[in-house]
């Protein structure tokens, strides 16, 4: 392969690396762009985990055999059966020097190879009916991240020298396209994420809710809200100091959270200030409300605060028909406004307070600059 082709292989696996949109997607970039600059036809991208003493594979993309997922779940391989990384695992490397790729084939190591190791490898290899790897480690930090590993077909030419030197400059680039991606991953969960309690924020919460209600009106799936106000945050604040009131906060939503894991794929997030909730998309409008009722009792035993007022509403329930987010919105906060009024020790639920159920009224009704209305999401109106 002609140094243009081989420059022109590190931009476009760098540019692939550069428009993903997440890890998965950084990922099989990665690897997809490996694949193809080595002339490969199965690459595959693992990493560390030093914890748990295993390699992971996180992608396979190309030619997979039987049992080889695109993202699975659970390949991962123990650290002892490959001998041949474990001096890399606790190295660093700050200036340079960073481990150089080798290539195994099926009959062994290959020139340049590194002999006298276990062949798990060379066992895989026979086994997927693939000829020779080129195993690249990646280096993060200075650190020993994972690996980079590509394989072609039992018969096609096998890696040599050049490529194994090849491979490791393509390993340097992945790791910089990963600590790029993990960078904008975390900038996006702080975007997502209130900095107290570590749930959701309001920004997660509108952008999951518009989805949820386009689900909703797509394919009738069972969108429920429950919004809640944790009670007495202000005396705690007044009395005994933001600190203890910060605490409390913190406490409401380990419960929050707890009682949210009650619901499958279940999203527990903070609103700002005193302010909660809980949104599901599946679980039935029954199983939600039992959620709210557990989430009321277990807040009414914290040792500070006075308990919470909790409303839901659910596109199960019989609440007219739901076209926007706003207007969920604005029947579970009735519902939450109606239980505070009354100092309800369980959640108040939209729709079930008859005919002319109360709730219903008072969330069509709200005008607007009301607090209901000014509390409400950024969703689409009809």
């Amino acid at each position: 392969m002609g140094e243009d082709i081989r420059l022109a292989a590190v931009v476009a696996l760098a540019q692939g690396m550069a428009a993903a949109h997440g890890s998965r997607e950084a990922w099989r970039a990665a690897a997809a762009g490996a694949c193809r600059a080595l002339g490969g036809s199965f690459a595959a991208l693992s990493v560390w985990e030093r914890e748990l003493g295993r390699l992971r594979v996180l992608v396979n993309v190309g030619d997979r055999a039987a049992g080889e997922e695109e993202f699975p779940e659970g390949e991962a391989y123990p650290v002892h059966q490959f001998p041949e990384i474990t001096e890399f695992l606790h190295e660093r490397w700050a200036g340079g020097g960073e481990p150089n790729a080798w290539v195994e084939t099926a009959e062994g190591p290959a020139a340049g190879g590194r002999p006298g190791y276990v062949h798990q490898r060379v066992a895989a290899l026979r086994r997927r009916g693939r000829g020779s790897c080129v195993v690249a480690p990646i280096v993060l930090n200075g650190r020993a991240w994972g690996e980079l590993y590509v394989a072609r077909p039992a018969g096609a030419p096998v890696f040599g020298r050049e490529d194994a030197d090849f491979a490791t400059v393509l390993a340097a680039v992945v790791a910089a396209g990963i600590a790029q991606a993990e960078r904008l991953e975390e900038a996006r969960r702080l975007a997502y994420t209130d900095a107290l309690t570590g749930l959701a924020n309001r920004r997660a919460v509108d952008a999951r809710l518009d989805e949820a209600v386009d689900r909703h009106k797509r394919d009738g799936a069972v969108v429920s809200l429950v919004v809640c106000d944790l009670n007495g945050l202000k005396r705690v604040n007044d009395t005994r100091g933001h600190a203890v009131g910060d605490r409390l906060l913190e406490r409401f939503g380990s419960v929050l959270s707890l009682c949210g894991a009650m619901l499958p794929g279940a999203l527990a997030a903070r609103l700002g200030g005193d302010e909660f909730c809980l949104l599901a998309v599946g679980p039935s409008a029954d199983d939600v409300v039992r959620a709210a009722d557990e989430l009321c009792r277990r807040a009414g035993e914290l040792e500070l605060g006075e308990g919470v007022a909790c409303g839901v509403a659910s596109t199960a329930d019989p609440i007219g028909p739901v076209r926007s987010a706003r207007r969920l919105f604005r029947l579970a906060d009735a519902a939450q406004y109606r239980a505070k009024a009354e100092r309800a020790q369980r959640p108040v639920v939209a729709g079930r307070g008859g005919p002319d159920d109360p709730v219903v009224r008072l969330a069509d009704a709200a005008p607007s600059g009301s607090t209901a209305e000014r509390r409400t999401f950024r969703g689409r109106e009809p």
